[in-house]
Protein backbone atom coordinates (compact mmCIF):
# COMPACT_ATOMS: atom_id res chain seq x y z
CA UNK A 1 0.00 0.00 0.00
CA UNK A 2 1.92 2.83 -1.03
CA UNK A 3 1.50 5.85 1.43
CA UNK A 4 3.57 8.97 -0.74
CA UNK A 5 2.76 10.00 -4.30
CA UNK A 6 5.43 12.22 -5.89
CA UNK A 7 3.53 14.20 -8.29
CA UNK A 8 5.78 15.48 -11.81
CA UNK A 9 4.67 18.00 -14.05
CA UNK A 10 5.42 17.20 -17.34
CA UNK A 11 5.72 19.66 -20.26
CA UNK A 12 7.85 19.06 -23.40
CA UNK A 13 10.63 17.28 -21.08
CA UNK A 14 11.60 14.43 -23.66
CA UNK A 15 15.34 15.28 -23.19
CA UNK A 16 14.82 14.65 -19.00
CA UNK A 17 12.21 11.99 -19.02
CA UNK A 18 14.85 9.06 -19.14
CA UNK A 19 16.49 10.61 -15.82
CA UNK A 20 13.21 11.35 -14.36
CA UNK A 21 12.70 7.83 -14.13
CA UNK A 22 16.18 6.43 -13.45
CA UNK A 23 16.71 8.85 -10.49
CA UNK A 24 12.96 8.47 -9.03
CA UNK A 25 12.92 4.53 -9.86
CA UNK A 26 16.05 5.09 -7.77
CA UNK A 27 14.75 7.04 -4.90
CA UNK A 28 11.31 4.72 -4.54
CA UNK A 29 13.83 2.01 -3.09
CA UNK A 30 15.30 3.89 -0.67
CA UNK A 31 12.40 6.56 0.06
CA UNK A 32 11.15 6.49 3.91
CA UNK A 33 7.34 5.73 2.82
CA UNK A 34 6.38 3.23 0.39
CA UNK A 35 6.39 5.96 -2.79
CA UNK A 36 4.52 6.14 -6.13
CA UNK A 37 4.96 8.38 -8.91
CA UNK A 38 2.13 10.48 -10.64
CA UNK A 39 3.29 11.73 -14.20
CA UNK A 40 0.93 14.94 -15.78
CA UNK A 41 1.75 15.54 -18.77
CA UNK A 42 0.76 19.06 -19.19
CA UNK A 43 -0.22 18.65 -22.91
CA UNK A 44 3.52 17.95 -24.60
CA UNK A 45 3.65 18.84 -28.28
CA UNK A 46 6.78 17.02 -28.33
CA UNK A 47 7.39 12.58 -27.81
CA UNK A 48 6.93 13.11 -24.13
CA UNK A 49 3.33 11.45 -23.83
CA UNK A 50 5.03 7.69 -25.86
CA UNK A 51 8.11 7.78 -23.09
CA UNK A 52 5.62 8.77 -20.01
CA UNK A 53 3.02 5.26 -21.09
CA UNK A 54 6.72 3.40 -21.98
CA UNK A 55 8.04 4.16 -18.22
CA UNK A 56 4.42 3.60 -16.47
CA UNK A 57 4.37 0.29 -18.45
CA UNK A 58 7.56 -0.84 -17.42
CA UNK A 59 7.71 0.72 -13.88
CA UNK A 60 4.48 -0.53 -11.32
CA UNK A 61 5.05 2.39 -9.22
CA UNK A 62 4.70 4.63 -11.66
CA UNK A 63 1.47 5.94 -13.42
CA UNK A 64 0.35 9.24 -15.72
CA UNK A 65 -2.30 11.31 -16.66
CA UNK A 66 -2.57 13.30 -20.01
CA UNK A 67 -3.81 16.59 -20.46
CA UNK A 68 -6.11 17.37 -23.96
CA UNK A 69 -3.98 20.37 -24.01
CA UNK A 70 -1.14 22.54 -22.34
CA UNK A 71 -3.05 24.22 -19.37
CA UNK A 72 -0.16 25.25 -17.40
CA UNK A 73 2.06 24.40 -14.11
CA UNK A 74 -0.85 24.96 -11.73
CA UNK A 75 -3.09 23.27 -13.82
CA UNK A 76 -0.82 20.37 -14.03
CA UNK A 77 -0.09 20.55 -9.98
CA UNK A 78 -3.65 20.68 -8.58
CA UNK A 79 -4.93 17.56 -11.04
CA UNK A 80 -1.93 15.49 -9.63
CA UNK A 81 -3.81 16.53 -6.00
CA UNK A 82 -6.72 15.77 -7.58
CA UNK A 83 -5.93 12.12 -8.27
CA UNK A 84 -3.33 11.57 -5.89
CA UNK A 85 -5.18 8.94 -3.25
CA UNK A 86 -1.93 8.19 -0.78
CA UNK A 87 -2.09 10.56 2.42
CA UNK A 88 0.88 12.15 1.69
CA UNK A 89 1.99 13.65 -1.60
CA UNK A 90 4.93 15.89 -2.59
CA UNK A 91 5.91 17.41 -6.13
CA UNK A 92 9.46 18.12 -8.06
CA UNK A 93 9.95 19.26 -10.97
CA UNK A 94 11.08 17.18 -14.05
CA UNK A 95 14.12 19.15 -14.96
CA UNK A 96 15.42 17.77 -11.65
CA UNK A 97 17.27 20.38 -10.57
CA UNK A 98 16.74 19.00 -7.02
CA UNK A 99 17.08 15.72 -5.58
CA UNK A 100 14.26 13.12 -5.31
CA UNK A 101 16.20 12.04 -2.28
CA UNK A 102 15.86 15.21 -0.09
CA UNK A 103 11.89 13.93 -0.02
CA UNK A 104 13.76 11.83 2.77
CA UNK A 105 14.49 14.88 4.63
CA UNK A 106 11.15 17.01 4.04
CA UNK A 107 9.36 13.73 5.27
CA UNK A 108 11.22 13.68 8.44
CA UNK A 109 9.24 16.56 9.68
CA UNK A 110 5.80 15.69 7.80
CA UNK A 111 3.98 14.34 11.35
CA UNK A 112 4.56 17.67 12.69
CA UNK A 113 3.87 20.18 9.77
CA UNK A 114 1.53 19.95 7.22
CA UNK A 115 3.92 21.57 4.61
CA UNK A 116 7.13 20.77 4.56
CA UNK A 117 9.14 23.01 1.11
CA UNK A 118 12.81 22.82 0.37
CA UNK A 119 14.48 25.78 0.36
CA UNK A 120 17.56 26.14 -2.26
CA UNK A 121 20.53 26.69 -0.02
CA UNK A 122 22.92 27.41 -2.92
CA UNK A 123 20.79 27.93 -5.92
CA UNK A 124 22.72 26.79 -9.76
CA UNK A 125 20.75 29.33 -11.39
CA UNK A 126 21.37 32.53 -13.44
CA UNK A 127 21.86 35.64 -11.76
CA UNK A 128 18.54 37.06 -13.69
CA UNK A 129 17.17 33.90 -12.20
CA UNK A 130 18.19 34.18 -9.14
CA UNK A 131 17.73 37.90 -8.43
CA UNK A 132 14.41 37.89 -10.05
CA UNK A 133 13.11 34.80 -7.92
CA UNK A 134 14.58 36.99 -4.58
CA UNK A 135 12.12 40.02 -5.86
CA UNK A 136 9.59 37.70 -6.10
CA UNK A 137 10.13 35.79 -3.09
CA UNK A 138 10.23 39.16 -1.18
CA UNK A 139 7.26 40.80 -2.69
CA UNK A 140 5.06 37.73 -2.04
CA UNK A 141 6.37 37.21 1.95
CA UNK A 142 5.04 41.05 2.20
CA UNK A 143 1.17 40.00 0.79
CA UNK A 144 1.40 36.82 2.61
CA UNK A 145 3.90 36.69 5.86
CA UNK A 146 4.20 33.11 5.40
CA UNK A 147 7.66 33.64 6.82
CA UNK A 148 9.20 31.45 3.45
CA UNK A 149 12.51 32.42 2.06
CA UNK A 150 11.77 30.13 -1.30
CA UNK A 151 8.29 29.24 -2.23
CA UNK A 152 9.36 28.62 -6.23
CA UNK A 153 11.17 25.81 -4.76
CA UNK A 154 9.99 22.37 -6.75
CA UNK A 155 10.46 19.81 -4.01
CA UNK A 156 7.72 19.93 -1.95
CA UNK A 157 5.15 17.51 0.32
CA UNK A 158 2.03 17.88 1.75
CA UNK A 159 -0.36 16.21 3.72
CA UNK A 160 -2.98 15.32 1.02
CA UNK A 161 -6.37 16.13 2.60
CA UNK A 162 -4.93 19.56 2.87
CA UNK A 163 -3.33 19.98 -0.90
CA UNK A 164 -6.73 18.78 -1.93
CA UNK A 165 -9.16 21.80 -0.37
CA UNK A 166 -6.73 24.31 -1.54
CA UNK A 167 -8.80 26.36 -4.70
CA UNK A 168 -6.25 26.86 -6.95
CA UNK A 169 -6.19 28.73 -10.09
CA UNK A 170 -2.98 29.59 -12.34
CA UNK A 171 -0.13 31.04 -10.48
CA UNK A 172 -1.41 29.68 -6.97
CA UNK A 173 1.83 27.19 -7.23
CA UNK A 174 3.94 29.54 -5.63
CA UNK A 175 1.17 30.15 -2.83
CA UNK A 176 1.13 26.87 -1.72
CA UNK A 177 2.69 27.72 2.07
CA UNK A 178 0.42 30.38 2.31
CA UNK A 179 -2.58 28.54 1.31
CA UNK A 180 -2.22 26.04 4.01
CA UNK A 181 -1.65 28.40 6.44
CA UNK A 182 -5.23 29.64 5.52
CA UNK A 183 -6.79 26.11 6.85
CA UNK A 184 -4.60 26.77 10.21
CA UNK A 185 -1.98 24.45 9.05
CA UNK A 186 1.43 24.33 10.06
CA UNK A 187 4.40 24.94 7.60
CA UNK A 188 8.25 24.48 7.68
CA UNK A 189 11.29 24.93 5.06
CA UNK A 190 14.58 22.65 4.93
CA UNK A 191 17.23 23.41 3.11
CA UNK A 192 17.79 21.25 -0.03
CA UNK A 193 20.40 20.35 -2.48
CA UNK A 194 20.12 22.23 -5.82
CA UNK A 195 21.46 21.73 -9.38
CA UNK A 196 22.03 23.49 -12.90
CA UNK A 197 19.46 22.35 -15.27
CA UNK A 198 21.15 19.25 -17.44
CA UNK A 199 18.76 18.86 -20.43
CA UNK A 200 15.73 20.67 -21.90
CA UNK A 201 14.71 24.49 -21.51
CA UNK A 202 12.95 26.29 -18.89
CA UNK A 203 9.37 27.38 -19.75
CA UNK A 204 9.29 30.38 -17.71
CA UNK A 205 10.77 34.11 -17.82
CA UNK A 206 11.27 36.83 -15.98
CA UNK A 207 7.94 38.07 -16.53
CA UNK A 208 6.16 34.65 -15.19
CA UNK A 209 9.16 34.88 -12.04
CA UNK A 210 8.27 38.57 -10.86
CA UNK A 211 5.71 40.30 -12.91
CA UNK A 212 3.38 37.60 -12.59
CA UNK A 213 3.59 36.63 -9.16
CA UNK A 214 2.84 40.33 -8.08
CA UNK A 215 0.01 40.10 -9.93
CA UNK A 216 -0.87 36.99 -8.35
CA UNK A 217 -0.24 38.36 -5.13
CA UNK A 218 -3.35 40.05 -5.41
CA UNK A 219 -5.53 37.36 -6.41
CA UNK A 220 -4.32 35.58 -3.32
CA UNK A 221 -5.39 38.67 -1.09
CA UNK A 222 -8.94 38.36 -2.72
CA UNK A 223 -8.79 34.75 -2.03
CA UNK A 224 -8.09 35.20 1.32
CA UNK A 225 -10.75 37.79 2.15
CA UNK A 226 -13.57 35.10 0.59
CA UNK A 227 -11.46 32.05 2.22
CA UNK A 228 -13.96 29.78 4.09
CA UNK A 229 -12.65 27.74 6.60
CA UNK A 230 -14.66 25.36 8.41
CA UNK A 231 -13.97 22.34 11.14
CA UNK A 232 -16.80 19.89 11.72
CA UNK A 233 -17.42 19.60 15.73
CA UNK A 234 -19.79 16.10 15.20
CA UNK A 235 -21.86 14.24 12.66
CA UNK A 236 -24.98 12.06 12.92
Amino acid sequence: MYEFTIIVPVYNEEENLERVEKELLAYTKIAVKKTSVLLVNDGSSDNSQALIEAICKRNEAFNYISFVENRGLSAAIKAGFDYVETPLLGYIDSDLQTAPEDFNLLLKHIDSYDLVTGVRADRKDTFIKNMSSKIANGIRRTFTHDGMDDTGCPLKVIKSDYAKRIPMFKGLHRFLPAMILLQNGKIIQIPVQHFPRMAGTAKFGVWNRLIGPLMDCFAYLWMKKKYINYQVKSKG
